[in-house]
């Protein structure tokens, strides 16, 4: 295992917004090919620069906003990027009806905004990144992988 998602399964501290995208350019490379992500946080706490910064670690050079109007947005670099912002989902059969399993390109990552609200059509195999701000206003990142 790298040592990237072993720091980041301890929990990591950033003080930026570029500091949180080099965490997450360096957790792109680490990360496996054709893996669902699952972004917990209130509204704020870095979710898309987290995302931007993987988008960046994967040679995407184009902006990387919060897709939440259209629910998802389709990046391509060395890996696709699917960002998709389930605040507007009801349930998994939303997602289901956006059929984005047909948009997958081998290698590619699903990143998952407001993963709650679709929780019943996630696969079991999903990584969890947990992001919050302190008391001191930094940002605090933990990833949680699924059981081997």
């Amino acid at each position: 295992m790298s040592a990237v998602i072993e720091h980041l399964e301890a929990g990591v501290t950033s003080r930026s917004a570029e500091e949180t995208e080099q965490i997450a350019a360096d957790f792109a490379l680490a990360l496996p090919e054709n893996c669902i992500l699952a972004f917990h946080g209130d509204l704020g706490v870095g979710k898309t620069t987290f995302i931007r910064g993987m988008a960046r670690g994967w040679g995407i050079l184009e902006p990387v906003t919060s897709p939440t109007f259209n629910l998802y947005s389709i990046y391509r670099g060395q890996r696709q990027l699917v960002h998709l912002d389930a605040y507007r989902l009801n349930s998994g059969s939303d997602l289901d009806a956006l059929m984005i399993e047909d948009f997958l390109e081998s290698p590619w990552c699903l990143a998952v905004e407001w993963p709650e609200r679709i929780e019943d059509s996630l696969p079991e195999e999903v990584w969890h990144l947990h992001l919050n701000i302190t008391s001191d206003q930094s940002h605090s990142i933990r990833l949680i992988r699924p059981e081997s």
